[in-house]
């Protein structure tokens, strides 16, 4: 029996496989809203045989979006333009997935084809916000740091696109507290010099991530699992650590946080990160063994045999797959299939079923 195909139950929801469509930026939204080349990109790996599909990072605000072509939830329109998405997932016996984010310092940038470019404000640009004027880069605008009542108005926009979630048919929320993005930015050292309670040791700089892992399970349905993606190390001496993050994650889970989605880096341009196929695989196994807590884990998992291994010898609950998804929407059938594991197809492509 295949680790990878057993199912998974995290509060009310039942995941048939332990795999996982990360979120992945398309870069193709029209004022936040999703456009058909969300149905297709999303729905197709539904129809691919994942068992969770996570929608790209979505703002909660304008402000918070990476790019203005970003997907967001700040309004009753981008809910109801999201059912059809989750309406179809559904049908493919899939469940839709959401993750809510501020981009924080890094929002304001052009799209990944055009450079990435920081977008001055007669480009449909804005000044971007960030616990502390420090900007990403050289290159980079120098953010306005927040105020409490930005800070305050940040939480409260986390709780509205919960609220609208809900609304849009998804069944479960991740936060995105990782890759440099604005929760991040208050967690690590590096991006977070404030001298209030908002930033200095870690007590205070968990201090907003904490208010809205909280704010968020306070509006997501008791029934519903509640992720969190963090960046589990910032690969720089005197930044974010993994001894900080298993605390943060026990915080987290004493929250009521369901599922820890491992990654890491993304907090500064100078990085130097060890990438190779599953490097941060040990980071969800740390998690996992000292929290308690299941793990995703994400990052160069390329093959079925390395991913059946990762899940079988417990070193994670799911895999969650990003580029080998774009490079193969049917990722999760071909696996299926060189690991013997009979799942269902959908039917109109039953004539093409390997028996």
């Amino acid at each position: 029996m295949s680790k990878l195909f057993s199912e998974l139950r995290l509060r009310d929801s039942v995941f048939k496989n332990r795999i996982f469509l990360s979120p992945m930026c398309q870069y193709s939204s029209e004022d936040g809203l999703p456009t058909d080349w969300h149905l297709v990109h999303l729905g197709s790996r539904a129809v691919g045989g994942v068992s969770l599909v996570i929608v790209e990072a979505t703002a909660v605000s304008p402000e918070g979006r990476i790019s203005p072509f970003d997907s967001g939830m700040w309004s009753n329109r981008h809910a109801q333009a999201f059912r059809r998405i989750t309406t179809f997932i559904k049908g493919q016996g899939a469940v839709p997935g959401i993750q809510l984010a501020h981009a924080g310092r890094k929002a304001s940038t052009d799209v990944p084809w055009r450079g990435e470019q920081a977008l001055a404000p007669d480009q449909g640009g804005w000044q971007p916000l960030a616990p502390s004027a420090l900007p990403f880069s050289d290159p980079s605008p120098v953010p306005r740091e927040m105020t409490k009542g930005d800070i305050d108005q940040a939480v409260s926009q986390f709780a509205a696109a919960t609220r609208l979630a809900l609304e849009s048919g998804f069944e479960v929320v991740e936060i995105h507290m990782a890759h440099g993005y604005l929760i991040h930015e208050f967690l690590s050292p590096l991006s977070n010099q404030r001298r209030d309670e908002y930033g200095g040791d870690l007590g205070r700089r968990l201090h907003l991530p904490l208010r809205v892992a909280e704010t968020v399970r306070q509006n997501w349905p008791g029934e519903r699992p509640l992720f969190v993606r963090i960046s589990c190390t910032d690969w720089v001496d005197g930044g974010w650590t993994l001894t900080e993050s298993i605390e943060f994650c026990r915080r987290l889970k004493e929250l009521g946080v369901d599922l820890i989605d491992c990654s890491s880096g993304g907090l500064v341009p100078y990085a130097k990160i060890p990438a190779g196929p599953g490097y941060q695989t040990p980071f969800a196994a740390e998690i996992r063994r000292q929290v308690n807590v299941p793990t995703g884990t994400v990052g160069l998992i390329l093959q079925p045999l390395q991913a059946e291994h990762i899940v079988a010898t417990g070193q994670a609950d799911v895999v969650i797959i990003a580029r080998e998804m774009l490079r193969d929407p049917y990722w999760a059938l071909h696996a299926a299939q060189l690991l013997k594991a009979d799942v269902p197809w959908p039917h109109q492509y039953l004539r093409v079923k390997p028996r």
